[in-house]
């Protein structure tokens, strides 16, 4: 796939993924263009591995362009690609069963930073929670969805979603309490 015309840079999304359904390759690729960034940014929150998240968006497309003709409402693209690509990155987890577990333990979560009195970001803060937490907080807090959606795209239950929610929320104001630290606090706790 090349460059899009530029013309499929200026129509709207829905007609673009209406071309595309129809195996329009140069709209595929403005679909790409247009949706690859956020994607990325999406899988690099939910793993660990820069590569990785790579990996798995260029999966993701490749996905999105076997199926797309499956998609009915094309105004419906955006939630339908995040499924996708939810459903990808969980695929991964569990086939590595990398720390891929519907329930959590909660000394996972209620555990002291490894490093206390040092400040973390928040995307290392994310990394510390488990798999299923952090895709929850990300697809909430990140992308916007409804925890509806979030259970409909992860296949867990709606009340699942929501502890996971709650209990990552606390744990990342815990492990970000460190920027409402004054000088002088921060000092003590180094003493």
């Amino acid at each position: 796939m090349g460059d899009a015309p530029a013309y499929y840079a200026e129509g709207p999304e829905a007609l673009v993924v209406g071309l595309a359904k129809r195996g329009d390759r140069d709209a595929f690729a403005e679909l790409v263009r247009r949706r690859q960034p956020g994607l990325r940014g999406l899988m690099r929150r939910l793993s660990r591995d820069p590569d990785l998240a790579d990996d798995l968006s260029q999966r993701v497309f490749l996905k999105v362009w076997q199926k797309i003709r499956t998609l009915k409402d094309p105004l419906r693209f955006g939630p339908w690609l995040k499924r996708i690509a939810v459903n990808e990155w969980i695929s991964e987890q569990r086939r590595n069963a990398n720390e891929w577990t519907t329930t959590i333990d909660d000394a996972a979560l209620e555990a002291p930073p490894e490093t206390p009195g040092i400040a973390m970001d928040l995307d290392a803060a994310l990394m510390t929670l488990p798999a299923p937490v952090r895709m929850c907080i990300v697809l909430s807090y990140r992308e916007r969805l409804t925890h509806g959606e979030i259970a409909e795209a992860t296949g867990l239950a709606e009340g699942t979603v929501k502890s996971h929610i709650r209990r990552g929320s606390q744990r990342l104001r815990a492990l970000l309490d460190a920027y409402k630290a004054t000088p002088e606090e921060m000092t003590n706790e180094q003493q």
